[in-house]
């Protein structure tokens, strides 16, 4: 027994000697495998790192990832093509609610998995002068909940960066991080192969002196980079430009990735990259593919550019609270308009209580506009037996009888060849008063007897004054002319409804009191045949608004019984009207006699200097004070005097435009690269972005992706014009289209005329001056965000809802918050949703108007 303990007792004294010996083996092992990796790590400093080890390549692979440009989205990941904010919401269908997602981080035991299986090869290494740009790493220290939350900073520290809020849209204003070449964007992805595998300028591994920097450091640190200024944060160097010291004084912090997550970042940086190109040339990404739009004017460009609303006295204020405008959308309840009109209202035009209360109207003030002072909610009801337009051109010559169920025009003016009723029809045999055997004969006689007319070449833009029923205006498009038809509302019976009916660009206005909704010098040619307006009267007022209309050298064709009947009244009234054109200096090309209608037209030319003005013996009509702005026109009185014509190089109107269509393309050559444009960059390049940008979205998206039949698209009216450039990349269709600048939108409706299109200025706080059911699409671009910081939402809804016709189309670009707001308001009125999506805080929306109306009627009128 003794023998036995001994022999125990000694062989535990022995194993555990032995065993002492190993631990201090292993711990001395332990210890020279860190200082060797220690060792390695700064080591690597010295060396480039061009490639990642032939072990971790297959974990770390990092292919070319097809960029998503414009309305080519390429193959992205889910999560790539979320929201900048995170909140995952997205808009793929009509319905569709959203979804919240969350950063998935990896568990620490895998992560440190990682990090064993990573091999850095000694020729791998990053030298010390290589500092680029990285992915943001995270302090192994902090844990995964703050590699988490840092993760989430940095992504909205980049979006920061890339975007910056400009006016009520997104402008992008730091190119200096976009990649410019294959090159630089292989030169990125290299660096953030580097950074996957730890490589950084201390060799991937933190130092002593690294971790002085404690958490609530790096915390404040945050706070200060995320209260900056978003403007300040685009003028920062980029990575490279920064001092030794600052490398020093960061703080850096290993982060390892999976495949998956890495793949994932590098997808989401060249997206963000992409998002930038195209916001510069043309707006952020959407989920669709296409791009959200132009943004926004840019506070900057504000300083710069004139607006109506600035410029007009007498424009109502409209200046409101937001809070007192909320809507419960979701259950308003519709009701049919209870008005004398019925189907035929146009609340600005006949709004009854106002017009009682005019002093007179023999300047025709009643048949200016007149709005409520809250828009109507009510709804227009549909004529019975309405059926869908008849298409251009056959819309031309008939339109269904019950859509414009008036005969009274057909009764009044049959004779002259304006209208008449056939049937279930109503026929346009082409001609006018003026015209009786047709309108291509008497266009034609015009340009024989004035060549340089040149129709759709040299004069391209026009405006008719007392259209009728505009078919002068319709077979002018025959001549590649586009021409503005007007006249005063019931003047005669819906001539102007009738115009719209048969797809010919009218509005409805009267030369009154106020001046026309139009900038100074901008019309190439003024027609008024039989118009009925008294040019001659008091002081010739109205004669000198066509004059501040009208660009220098450009046309005035007056067609009336004066020019040819030298008897009686007429006699009396072509001798005032020769006496007050000569004291306006025009001159008088010629008087041509139209045999076959019998008739004539006297053809009258603006100058084009200002040396006959000063010349003249007696200052009637007198110049303009300096401070009348011709520009200004919206709610402007009428002012019987003559402005000055601009004689500068550079000045607006001194030069006749490019011909046709050479014009649509070419910008303006009064503002330069020294002028800023709306979008915050040098005109020129504004200009050119625009163009590019709506040209590739009609193109890829509004021809293709939004559910729309674009074969019985004839009306069509841009909202929110700014350059027009949506009606530019129309412009090869069958269809017109009348750009609307917004009355507090910087003042772009002169470079609209430039390029050969035409527009309007309008407070869509108001209703517009039209019939209902007159168009067959809208098109909305970041129009009801700056809207509803001034009026009610649900007032323009219901008045895109009155001017659509059934079946006819609205396309919405704004912020998703917005979409969200119109989509819920056009649900609750039956329109049907095609599309909408939302990415960015920007959204798009598609939709059609149907043929439903509520049951009962609007109490009181």
């Amino acid at each position: 027994m003794a023998t036995g303990k001994h022999r125990t007792t000694k062989r535990s004294s022995g194993g555990s000697y032995a065993s002492t010996v190993t631990t201090i083996v292993f711990v001395c092992i332990f210890l020279l495998g860190v200082w060797m990796l220690n060792s390695n790590s700064y080591a690597s400093s010295n060396k480039p790192t061009n490639r990642i080890s032939q072990n971790s390549s297959a974990r770390y692979s990092f292919r070319k990832v097809p960029i998503a440009f414009e309305d080519n989205p390429g193959d992205l990941p889910e999560d790539a093509i979320q929201p900048d904010d995170g909140s995952g919401t997205r808009f793929d269908h009509p319905g569709s609610g959203s979804n919240e997602t969350k950063p998935q981080v990896d568990k620490q035991p895998h992560v440190e998995k990682e990090v064993e299986e990573i091999q850095i090869p000694e020729e791998s290494r990053m030298t010390e002068n290589q500092n680029t740009e990285r992915i943001p790493k995270v302090d192994n220290t902090t844990g995964i909940e703050d590699h988490a939350r840092k993760g989430e900073h940095q992504e909205k520290k980049i979006h920061k960066q890339t975007h910056v809020t400009g006016g009520d849209k997104t402008n992008v204003v730091n190119n200096e991080e976009q990649y410019t070449s294959d090159e630089e964007q292989e030169k990125s992805e290299n660096d953030m192969k580097m950074d996957v595998t730890g490589g950084n300028d201390k060799g991937g591994m933190v130092s002593d002196d690294e971790h002085d920097t404690t958490e609530d450091e790096q915390e404040q640190s945050q706070k200060e980079e995320t209260s900056k200024d978003p403007t300040q944060q685009n003028e920062e160097k980029p990575v490279e430009s920064e001092t030794h010291s600052q490398k020093e004084t960061k703080q850096p912090a290993e982060e390892v990735k999976t495949e998956s997550e890495t793949n994932t970042t590098v997808i989401a940086t060249i997206a963000s990259t992409e998002d930038s190109k195209v916001a510069a040339g043309g707006g952020t990404m959407m989920v669709d593919g296409s791009s959200s739009g132009i943004p926004m004017e840019s506070n900057e460009s504000k300083k710069e550019w004139k607006t109506q609303a600035g410029e007009s006295v007498n424009e109502k204020e409209r200046q409101q609270d937001r809070s007192d405008v909320a809507e419960t959308t979701a259950y308003h309840k519709w009701e049919l308009c209870n008005v004398t009109s019925g189907a035929d209202y146009v609340p600005c035009l006949d709004n009854e209580n106002a017009i009682k209360k005019l002093a007179g109207r023999h300047h025709f003030e009643h048949r200016e506009r007149h709005c409520p002072e809250v828009g109507p909610t009510c709804l227009v009801p549909i004529p019975e037996g309405y059926k869908s337009p008849i298409p251009w051109p056959q819309s031309r010559d008939r339109i269904w009888f019950h859509n414009v169920p008036h005969k009274s025009l057909a009764n009044i003016k049959g004779h002259q060849n304006w209208v008449k009723v056939t049937g279930e029809f109503l026929t346009f045999p082409g001609g006018g008063t003026q015209f009786i055997h047709g309108a291509l004969h008497y266009i034609d006689m015009l340009q024989q007897a004035v060549p340089d007319i040149e129709w759709g070449k040299h004069t391209r833009v026009v405006l008719d004054v007392g259209c009728g029923v505009a078919s002068f205006g319709g077979y002018l498009f025959d001549k590649n002319t586009l021409t503005m038809s007007f006249a005063p509302n019931d003047e005669h019976e819906s001539q102007i409804q009738f115009a719209l009916e048969r797809g010919i660009p009218a509005i409805t206005a009267v030369m009154g009191t106020r001046r026309l909704p139009f900038p100074s010098n901008v019309y190439d040619l003024i027609h008024c045949a039989r118009c009925r307006v008294p040019w001659h009267k008091e002081g010739g007022i109205l004669l000198l608004e066509v004059n501040r209309l009208l660009r220098p050298g450009g046309y005035f064709v007056w067609s009336a019984t004066p020019v040819y009947r030298k008897y009686g009244e007429d006699s009396i009234i072509w001798n005032e009207m020769s006496a007050l054109t000569v004291a306006m200096c025009w001159e008088l090309v010629t008087v041509t006699k139209d045999e076959v209608n019998g008739v004539a037209a006297a053809i009258y030319r603006k100058p084009e200097s200002n040396e006959c003005y000063s010349g003249r013996k007696k200052q009637e009509p007198p110049m303009c004070k300096p401070d009348d702005d011709p520009n200004a026109a919206w709610y402007i009185p009428l002012q019987a005097c003559m402005h000055n014509n601009p004689i500068g190089d550079i000045e607006r109107g001194s030069r006749w435009p490019e011909e046709w269509p050479a014009r649509v393309q070419t910008p303006p050559y009064w503002l330069t690269k020294s002028q800023i444009g709306i979008y915050g960059n040098p005109f020129p390049d504004d200009f050119k972005a625009d163009y590019d940008h709506w040209k590739q979205v009609v193109s890829k998206s509004y021809m293709s992706d939004l559910g729309l039949n674009w074969t019985n698209v004839r009306n069509v009216m841009d909202m929110n014009a700014g350059y027009g450039g949506f009606a530019a990349a129309l412009k090869d269709l069958k269809l017109w289209v009348l750009n609307v600048v917004s009355t507090s939108s910087p003042d772009t409706l002169p470079i609209i005329f430039e390029r050969g299109l035409f527009g309007i200025y309008h407070d869509w706080c108001e209703s517009f001056s039209t019939y209902p059911r007159t168009y067959d699409l809208l098109h909305a671009d970041h129009l009801f965000f700056m809207l509803a910081k001034r009026c009610k939402i649900t007032p323009v809804v219901v008045e895109i809802d009155r001017i659509v016709r059934p079946g006819g189309k609205l396309i919405v670009r704004d912020d998703s918050s917005t979409i969200m707001e119109v989509e819920q308001l056009l649900k609750s009125l039956h329109w049907e949703v095609h599309l909408t999506s939302s990415k960015n805080q920007e959204g798009i929306l598609s939709a059609q108007k149907s043929t439903w109306r509520p049951d009962i009627y609007a109490t009181g009128s």
